[in-house]
């Protein structure tokens, strides 16, 4: 059985991660990170808001749009940046949604809640960035309902850029260098017979 460790700490927000073989939606991985307390903890929250805030600060942001169930990071973010030392780069009053997802598991927004979208600078908040294929769909999605991107935030990101448009966070693959992502039919674990530990997802693990 793996082991989730906190391997670095910075601005309050611990860097938790397990090493083995993990299989996502998208991809085989040779990290979990584990999100679980930033996502849950109200301090941690904050702290995670606090880094990515300072990233955001010159930014126009009317509404933060949270993927992987960062709803509590994103209502501390949104305060952290009315509140930052330029206020007057964001709204008053920043919103925070969620997407929902139709049959086709494509991203969709109620009418009561496309205005927040339409003609908003739409900041796409994630858990963590390792493919990019979710955060594309954030990007489109936002595009398609007439939002303009002001930004793609994450905790933890593997890649530099989505889309181009470059991701934010508070931690990247330069803080977990031999981290790994590969097609499940390219990876050298399944070719070696290693038998996956995990499958993982925006909701965590379940053990194998």
């Amino acid at each position: 059985m793996f082991e989730t460790k906190v391997i670095a700490t910075r601005g309050g927000v611990p860097l938790r991660a397990a090493k083995g073989h993990f299989a996502t939606n998208h991809s085989h991985i040779n990290y979990f990170i584990d999100i679980t307390t930033q996502k849950t903890r109200l301090a941690e929250a904050k702290a995670v808001a606090r880094e990515l805030a300072a990233k955001f600060s010159n930014t126009r942001v009317d509404t933060i749009l949270c993927l992987d169930g960062m709803t509590l990071v994103g209502a501390c973010l949104a305060e952290a940046l009315c509140q930052g030392s330029r206020p007057a780069a964001n709204a008053n009053e920043i919103a925070v949604i969620e997407p929902e997802y139709n049959s086709y598991n494509q991203m969709t927004f109620r009418d009561n809640v496309q205005n927040y979208v339409r003609e908003k600078n739409v900041l796409v908040l994630m858990a963590s960035i390792s493919t990019g294929f979710t955060a594309k769909r954030g990007i489109q999605g936002t595009k398609y309902y007439g939002g303009n991107v002001a930004g793609v935030a994450a905790i933890y990101r593997a890649v530099d850029e989505i889309g181009g448009y470059p991701v934010r966070s508070v931690y990247s693959i330069d803080d977990l260098p031999d981290y790994e992502s590969y097609d499940y039919r390219e990876c050298p674990y399944c070719q070696q017979g290693k038998k996956i530990d995990a499958l993982v997802n925006s909701f965590g693990y379940s053990a194998l």
